[in-house]
C-alpha cells in the first residue's frame, strides 16, 4: 500500500497550556516539577507559555512526572456545538412546554435541556423521576414551582435548585407569564 505524502508544517504546536493544566491538576508548583525533572523553573515557565519547545527527551520526562500521555498534549479536543435555532426538539411530557436538547445526543457525561413553558404550563400530573444522579434546575426567566414528595420550591429568574435525579418530582409555572428553564442532568439520562 502506498503511503500518502504528508506536507511538513512549520506551524508551532501550542502544548504549554495543557502542560500547565496537567501540572496544576497534580497540584504541583513549577519548582516541584523542576526538581523532579531536572529542568529549570525558567525553562518550564517558557514551555508553559509556548515561548520555547522542549526536546523529545525533556517532553518524555515532563509527561512521566505529570502522569500524562504525550499523545494527550497533541490530541484535538472533542467538541460539539448546538446552535439554539437548530437544537432538536424533544418531549418529556407535560402541558404547555417546548423542550430542546442543547447538548449532543451522543454526550453521556451530562445533558442540558431548555424548556420554554407557557403560562400555567405543567409537568406530568403524577410525580416522576429521571434516571440520573443529579438533576439541576435553573430558571432563566419567569417562575417555576418544583413539587417533590414532601416539599415544593418556587424559583424565580436566576435561581438554581439541585436535587437527586431519581427523586420523584413534577413542576408547574404558577404565573400568567412564560418561563424558560434549563435542566442539567448528570450523567445524561439513560434512554
Amino acid at each position: 500500500m502506498k503511503a500518502l505524502p504528508v506536507e511538513p508544517t512549520n506551524a508551532p504546536v501550542a502544548i504549554g497550556s495543557r502542560i500547565r493544566a496537567a501540572r496544576q491538576s497534580q497540584r504541583m508548583t513549577i519548582e516541584q516539577v523542576a526538581d523532579a525533572t531536572g529542568l529549570t523553573k525558567g525553562f518550564l515557565s517558557r514551555v508553559e507559555r509556548d515561548l520555547t519547545s522542549p526536546s523529545v527527551a525533556s517532553l518524555v520526562t515532563l509527561c512521566q512526572v505529570l502522569s500524562i500521555a504525550i499523545g494527550d498534549l497533541f490530541a484535538v479536543p472533542e467538541t460539539s456545538l448546538t446552535r439554539a435555532a437548530e437544537a432538536p426538539r424533544i418531549s418529556l411530557g407535560g402541558e404547555g412546554i417546548v423542550e430542546k436538547l442543547l447538548t449532543a445526543r451522543s454526550e453521556r457525561r451530562l445533558q442540558v435541556l431548555q424548556a420554554d413553558i407557557a403560562p400555567h404550563g405543567r409537568g406530568e400530573s403524577e410525580l416522576y423521576a429521571v434516571d440520573c444522579d443529579v438533576d439541576v434546575l435553573h430558571v432563566v426567566r419567569g417562575t417555576l414551582t418544583l413539587i417533590m414528595t414532601n416539599e415544593q420550591y418556587t424559583l424565580n429568574a436566576g435561581d438554581t435548585l439541585s436535587f437527586p435525579g431519581r427523586e420523584p418530582h413534577t413542576w408547574i409555572n404558577p404565573t400568567d407569564e412564560p418561563a424558560t428553564v434549563l435542566w442539567i442532568l448528570v450523567p445524561a439520562a439513560s434512554r
